[in-house]
């Protein structure tokens, strides 16, 4: 008797439907075919114990499952289900009248248990693309797979439960997930707040510009000046998630493994510090598997790169294409996968190796010639990709001393969703484009215009601090969210002076 169940490959965010074939013979073999992994080759071993421990029979006859597309390399243990209900369905074991109608997919133990898996959010998004009754998955991943509208999500604890539910003994209940914007406001909900800082209110600002328009920001001052803590806030004055950026973030980290049983979406914005022992592979993702890295983990959300310089180059060089792409594309002989990566890079690191500014009147500063060798750890093509190059200074006493408190993310927070609400109009033509850092070339010619004025401070800038095309982009991007900021339909000559003075990274490669 041939039978055919569904399940799904992953690869990248996205999945690929996979017929599982399953025919019962004259003879005495089990065949595995369609380009099955070891892992894969492995579930008979595992069906079968599953099987004798829950009293179900397998069959001692020829068995033949064959995996489609055979082109497609099946990687992991997530197809144990699927073939142990074509092998139920096929031996007459459970009624094989609803089994077409479902992907399922799920680990199983020895004792019949069955484990969790990776990826079921894309699982079930391609199953009801495909029209799909519904899904059956592992308990732990109902509530992610929940989350998809308009197909049923059922959860299963073991074997037996999925033969019951076939054969009508105890029907699933299915998974319902209520989610909507509000549950992603609801859920914003900070323990740390920008009032918190003391002082520092010029990079309050910075940030507050970087936020508004999604810019990469850097952060350069001693240690002990709250480079860390005022990074670590930032999420606290983005926008909340749309649903639509909670259901893509939600994929990644759905991909990676790394959603629990009880958050079924991530509902706030990924903040990634990874060390600076990092691997590229680590960073940007990769391996013989490849599996998404922290710059696609950081999707919709801020990477936090801290003492930037103790990073590996390599490293750093890799990080190149995904900041002006958003996209990270991972070729490999027989396979390319793309991972989202439009993420906010906030970067910090001190201006010297003693920590210290240059001051060629203290003689217990860093020699010049040993700041620019430090400086220069981070290339220059890198450089031009942050937006905003920030001074940190020392926090004064009479400011730490200070009772008062200095504003709320909150109420930064609503400047900036002001912001956002404007350039969201602005680009509403424009597919992919959300916000000022996005902006092509053409996008920056067309909103970016300014007058003879700005062009002449623009030019002397430019001639004084040597800066690139890029670098020149970069200011016009950055002016024009100070304009949005205020509200203004054209960027003002005070704009751009604001705009121009966050390059402090490129005026002669040191710092004021």
């Amino acid at each position: 008797m041939l039978i055919k169940t569904f399940g799904c490959a992953v690869y990248g965010i996205d999945a690929i439907p996979i017929t599982v074939e399953t025919n019962i013979g004259k003879g005495i073999n089990f065949y595995l075919v369609g380009l099955p992994d070891s892992a894969v080759k492995e579930s008979h071993q595992r069906i079968k114990a599953a099987f004798s421990n829950n009293d179900y029979n397998f069959p001692g006859k020829e068995i033949t499952i064959n995996m489609a597309p055979a082109d497609i390399r099946k990687e992991g243990s997530a197809y144990d289900l699927t073939i142990a209900v074509g092998i139920l369905a096929a031996s007459e074991q459970i009624s094989s009248s609803e089994v077409s109608d479902y992907v399922i997919m799920g680990e199983l133990s020895l004792d019949g248990g069955v484990q969790g898996i990776k990826g079921a959010l894309p699982i079930t998004v391609k199953a009801k693309q495909q029209g799909f009754k519904g899904v059956i998955l592992p308990i732990q991943n109902v509530r992610e797979a929940a989350v998809v509208d308009g197909i049923e999500v059922l959860g299963v604890e073991n074997l037996a439960d999925l033969v019951n539910h076939f054969n009508g003994d105890k029907k699933i209940e299915p998974e319902v997930m209520e989610i909507d914007q509000n549950h992603l406001i609801s859920a914003y909900d900070y323990t740390i707040d920008f009032s918190d800082v003391k002082g520092q209110e010029n990079v309050k600002r910075a940030m507050e510009i970087a936020a508004s328009g999604g810019h990469n920001i850097l952060l350069v001052g001693p240690p002990g000046s709250g480079k860390t803590m005022l990074a670590k806030r930032i999420p606290t004055i983005l926008p909340p998630l749309t649903l639509y950026e909670a259901i893509e973030t939600t994929k990644i980290h759905s991909v990676a493994g790394l959603l629990s049983s009880h958050n079924g979406l991530v509902t706030t914005r990924p903040f990634r510090s990874p060390h600076h022992t990092v691997s590229d592979v680590a960073l940007v993702g990769g391996g013989s598997n490849p599996k998404p890295g922290e710059i696609s983990l950081a999707h919709n959300g801020i990477l936090f790169l801290d003492e930037l310089p103790e990073y590996k180059r390599q490293v750093l060089e890799v990080m190149r294409q995904p900041l002006e792409d958003r996209v990270v594309s991972i070729s490999r002989a027989k396979m390319s996968v793309e991972y989202p990566a439009g993420f906010m890079l906030v970067a910090s690191m001190n201006p010297s190796p003693s920590g210290n500014f240059y001051d060629p009147t203290d003689p217990n500063s860093d020699p010049e010639h040993i700041v620019k060798r430090y400086l220069n750890k981070i290339s220059g093509p890198l450089m031009d990709r942050i937006d905003l190059h920030i001074e940190v200074p020392a926090v004064k006493f009479d400011e730490l001393a200070d009772k008062r408190k200095g504003e709320t993310s909150k109420e930064i927070r609503e400047r900036v969703i002001k912001a956002r609400n404007i350039q969201e109009k602005r680009f509403e033509a424009y597919e992919g484009i959300f916000y000022n850092a996005q902006m092509t070339a053409k996008l920056i010619e067309k909103y970016c215009e300014i007058d003879e004025a700005g062009q002449n401070l623009l030019k002397i800038a430019m001639d004084r601090m040597g800066l690139s095309a890029r670098s020149y982009a970069r200011i016009l991007k950055v002016a024009r969210t100070i304009a949005d900021l205020d509200n203004a339909e054209f960027i003002s000559p005070n704009h751009l002076a604001e705009a121009i003075q966050y390059r402090s990274m490129d005026r002669d490669g040191l710092m004021g």
